[in-house]
């Protein structure tokens, strides 16, 4: 009798070996159909007047890593008291795009690939920066993409596709965003509709900029697009835009009692995964860690802010691997052109930093904000 239990439990364990690991097929976490999540705060935490939003979009682990290795001096990244793991899945892929992943951020649902500020049936939700708006706060919004890209679009505007470049920059026009600078020219100035946005921006109360950073800036909101689509790569020599245009935000709206909440892009980091070039990757990741201490110095001087960090996705399957047999040489390599499926980093500063601890869903981000800016 022993014997027959014995092989019907051999062949039952064979049967199951049958399909290797690698070729299973992935299951969603029953988590990540959730379109909201409680967040619950005591009273007396201490919570942030301000929050400084970081996103590098393509950014993943090893991309943070390379921080440590590609410059000389200690990487911003290791200034972090609280790290935390997100889940990135869309509602309709496995592997999410960015789009998908700032409505996350920005709106706390999960949506498909492609959406804009839209739920998963097409839907408009608000977002973060839409309900402080209507609380007094001051919002800004930098890229170094066009403006009207996929992850900045999601905290202002509500489309199904990424790609109506020319009505996401209507959404912009219209906003009540106080400050924000980036590409994307040719989405106002030189449209199919024959509409010059530049008199809309204007006749709502923005300045505009079009050939540089200004050095000063007045008391009106600021509209800053300094390149036809997207902003040059620093390996074409963009500069300190990115540092920056973010110490720029951050006097102008730092000036409001009510508080406010900057959101900043490293755009090309992402591109460089999908090109699957290293130094493009390096410089842009280099870049972006430069402008996280400009948000980290700010928030140690005024102690009512929060930094936050993320990913929206990991690009390119980047690694940091051996040379060979030689443990001494880093060799940068890449898996994919496309996005990966691999949880993102979260890195918090500030008041409020500890929720941000342990693994969560993309959307507790928008959560966890909301909770902590009583919203």
């Amino acid at each position: 009798m022993w014997c027959y239990r014995y092989l019907f439990i051999s062949l039952l364990f064979s049967a199951c070996l049958e399909k290797p690991v690698s070729q299973l097929t992935a299951k969603k976490n029953t988590a990540q159909s959730k379109v909201e999540s409680v967040v619950k705060i005591d009273s007396s935490f201490k919570k942030p007047k301000n929050v400084i939003f970081l996103i590098g979009d393509g950014m993943g682990l090893s991309e943070v890593s390379a921080s440590l290795f590609y410059q000389d001096q200690v990487s911003n990244f290791e200034r972090f008291s609280t790290i935390g793991l997100i889940k990135t899945s869309s509602s309709s892929e496995l592997v999410t795009d960015s789009a998908a992943g700032a409505t996350a951020f920005a709106s706390g649902v999960k949506t498909y690939n492609g959406a804009i500020g839209v739920d998963q049936d097409s839907i408009w939700v608000g977002t973060i920066i839409e309900h402080l708006e209507k609380n007094d706060f001051s919002t800004g919004l930098i890229s170094t993409s066009s403006i009207t890209h996929a992850t900045p679009a999601c905290f202002y505007a509500h489309t199904k596709s990424r790609k109506n470049y020319e009505d996401i920059a209507l959404f912009l026009c219209s906003s009540n965003i106080d400050f924000f600078a980036g590409g994307g020219l040719k989405f106002f100035n030189d449209r199919n509709d024959g509409k010059n946005l530049f008199d809309t921006l204007k006749s709502n109360d923005y300045d505009l900029h079009t050939e540089k950073l200004p050095e000063t800036i007045s008391e009106k909101k600021q509209a800053i697009l300094l390149a036809n689509n997207s902003m040059p790569k620093m390996l074409e020599g963009r500069g300190d835009f990115l540092p920056d245009a973010t110490k720029l935000a951050i006097e102008k709206l730092s000036n409001n009692e009510a508080g406010f909440m900057l959101v900043v892009e490293g755009s090309q980091i992402d591109w460089g995964g999908h090109d699957n070039d290293a130094d493009y990757l390096i410089t842009e990741l280099l870049d972006f860690d430069k402008t996280v201490g400009v948000a980290l110095d700010f928030a140690l001087q005024n102690g009512e802010t929060l930094v936050l960090v993320t990913g929206d996705h990991e690009t390119g399957g980047f690694t940091l691997a051996a040379e060979k047999n030689d443990y001494n040489i880093i060799v940068p390599k890449f898996a994919t052109g496309r996005h990966s499926a691999t949880m993102i980093p979260v890195f918090a500063q500030g008041p409020g930093a500890s929720v941000f601890g342990s693994i969560y869903e993309n959307t507790d981000i928008y959560h966890k904000l909301m909770a902590l800016l009583k919203q």
